[in-house]
């Protein structure tokens, strides 16, 4: 009899462990999984495409309906887990199905953080997570009505320039002085900001919510310096949150998420936990590299018992509103470190190599990416920089060590922390 395997989420995490299981045992496991949403897996990184009107939902799912019944893998779609036995091993989803298990997997990922103030149970308020708040928003687009995007990171960033290209009234309120804060520094910041600008987004910046303000409805949002931001929409794009609710009910240890091993195995042996919902060493994730990688870890382990996960530097590419732009590492130099810069304005080119000692430590890329990857290796391996540091910045082509043919090039800037 093939050992019962349970997976509790439909997104991006516990999909990609499926792919990973079918590659890799082709069958060896009865699968069941169970998805809150009515859909396929989908491509949640695309969802500010399908609202912007780029992209269409059917071109945004990665395995449709027929893709489980292929690999044999029974779907319950729209019907999320409520209740697990643990004693029994069983798990209940909302519709009473009842399903037993030998291993249950936890991909339960992130709800969208709402902060506790005035007003946020008002109609028009929410986040922007799912296609169910890309067609609330979608439905919307007909009412020339303002809205206010609290956070701006990615997440708020593409949705503000995808309702700004309908022509909706877009704000977008920010507590930190620099947009996208955890990705870029104050430059390349502004060089973002003027393109989102140049959209039609608005921004209030250093400020953030104090209440949502209304009677039936979202009508504005007051803000912690006095000001009044009218909206019959609020989005807020601050900060996720692991969706562990039906964790603590079984009465896993959890911390900010569900806490995992290296094995990612939490407080019950039979329990394992990946993607968005987990916390591995006091960490938690919402990136799609770390996600993946835990992904494939948990297949080894299911499938042989072997595989452990450790948590590697990480580097973030985007296109934000077609600007691409590309992090890694430290954002700003420390005592000791030293940046090398370029600028060109005119191509909306920015650079950013921070360094200590002979390594690169940190990167900041907007407008040309194509050495991200190259730059993020020499940071992973620690690598020597001495022989080709005023060449650095200008990517590896012109580091390489043959370069009789390189034409002549002016020096990058070097500051000093």
């Amino acid at each position: 009899m093939k050992p019962r395997l349970v997976v509790i989420g439909n997104g991006m995490a516990g999909a990609r462990l499926l792919e990973e299981l079918v590659a890799r045992d082709a069958g060896r496991h009865a699968i069941t999984v169970f998805g809150a949403e009515p859909h396929g897996n989908y491509n949640r990184i695309m969802l500010s495409p399908v609202l912007a009107g780029e992209k269409t939902v059917a071109e945004i799912m990665l395995n449709p309906r027929e893709w489980y019944a292929r690999h044999g893998i029974e779907l319950h779609l729209g019907d999320p887990v409520v209740s697990i036995d643990r004693e029994r091993r069983e798990v209940t989803s909302h519709a009473g199905v009842t399903v037993p298990y030998d291993r249950l997997v936890f991909a339960t990922g992130s709800r969208p953080w709402l902060p506790e103030i005035a007003g946020i149970d008002l109609p028009g308020v929410g986040g922007f997570r799912d296609l169910a708040d890309v067609e609330t928003l979608q439905a919307r687009l007909s009412e020339p009505e303002p809205v206010v995007i609290l956070g701006g990171g990615l997440l708020g960033l593409e949705a503000a320039a995808g309702l700004a290209g309908h022509g909706i009234e877009v704000t977008v309120v920010h507590r930190n002085p620099v947009l996208m804060n955890r990705q870029l520094d104050d430059e390349a910041a502004a060089i973002l900001r003027r393109a989102l600008e140049a959209r039609g987004v608005r921004f209030v910046l250093g400020a953030q919510a104090e209440a949502i303000e209304g009677s039936e409805r979202a009508e504005a949002v007051r803000l912690d310096d006095g000001r009044r931001l009218p909206a019959a929409t609020v989005l807020f794009t601050i900060g996720i949150q692991p969706a562990i609710a039906l964790a603590r009910q079984a009465g896993l240890d959890c911390g900010r998420g569900i806490r995992v091993d290296a094995q990612l195995r939490s407080s019950d042996p039979a329990i394992h936990a990946l993607g968005e919902c987990v916390e591995h060493d006091g960490r938690t994730y919402g990136l799609v590299a770390p996600i993946w990688e835990q992904a494939r870890v948990l297949a080894e382990v299911l499938d042989t018992g072997h595989g452990r996960y450790r948590d590697q530097p990480t580097s973030t590419r985007l296109k934000v509103t077609g600007i691409d732009v590309f992090s890694a590492g430290r954002i700003d130099p420390g005592p000791g470190e030293h940046c090398l810069r370029l600028r060109d304005p005119k191509l909306g080119i920015y650079k950013k190599l921070i360094l200590r000692d002979d390594n690169v430590v940190g990167v900041v890329l907007v407008g040309d990416v194509a050495d991200g990857g190259w730059f993020f290796d020499l940071l992973q391996e620690r690598r020597d920089i001495s022989a080709f540091r005023e060449r650095l910045l200008f990517g590896e082509r012109f580091c390489e060590p043959d370069d009789t043919n390189r034409p002549a090039i002016d020096s990058p800037t070097e500051n000093a922390a």
